[in-house]
């Protein structure tokens, strides 16, 4: 089964909004398709009526990653389970065009999108990849950005669970607003330090008189 590959439908359609900043990506069909990346025929069957439908899971998605990110293991899976018991999925076999060194199909397992709804079929291999990755890896493998005002969703696969950021480019934004921060507070503390001991020095100076 291709965990990464279903998994980030999920990432993909919630990080079409960033709340904080006040942005949103999903505003037309031609976003809604965008989505569905090579799958082309399940694209063209998006319609207007599913941008609103895509926003509604969009928000479902959000909050079991939300609750992931806050340690409320319970409530991500419950989240979740709801997701999967509204949208079904339809599992088969297939080999696509891939083949071994024989010739033999390459056969693996594919969640089969809903035929008649694109939001339905898009939820449902969202939120099954999505479970299929917390429960091989673990709920605190699915995070939110810690770089405000990112918050951008994103699956940890490091060998260490050590992923806080959604891209390098977090990351390093991060790392730089951390580091002028340490030097502001060296400064604040060394002018405070030359302060007490110029105010020392006066001190002992009028003493002395």
């Amino acid at each position: 089964m291709e965990l990464a590959y279903y998994s980030d439908y999920a990432v993909r359609l919630v990080n079409t909004e960033e709340p904080v900043r006040g942005k949103d990506s999903l505003t037309s069909v031609e976003a809604v398709r965008d989505l569905f990346g090579g799958n082309a025929s399940a694209a063209r069957r998006a319609a207007e009526a599913d941008v609103t439908r895509f926003r509604s899971v969009r928000g479902r998605l959000r909050a079991v990653f939300e609750a992931a990110a806050g340690g409320e293991e319970t409530l991500a899976v419950d989240l979740l389970n709801s997701l999967l018991l509204e949208f079904p999925v339809s599992p088969q076999i297939s080999g696509h065009d891939h083949r071994d060194d024989d010739g033999r199909p390459l056969w693996h397992m594919h969640l089969a999108d809903h035929p008649s709804n694109a939001t339905a079929g898009y939820a449902a291999i969202a939120a099954m990849g999505l479970a299929f990755h917390l429960t091989e890896y673990g709920v605190d493998r699915l995070g939110l950005c810690e770089a405000a005002p990112c918050r951008n969703a994103y699956l940890d696969t490091s060998t260490n669970r050590s992923r806080r950021y959604c891209s390098d480019r977090c990351a390093t934004r991060a790392n730089v607003a951390a580091y002028r921060a340490r030097k502001r507070l060296e400064a604040d503390r060394t002018g405070s330090t030359g302060l007490a001991a110029t105010s020392t020095q006066r001190t002992t100076a009028n003493g002395d008189r």
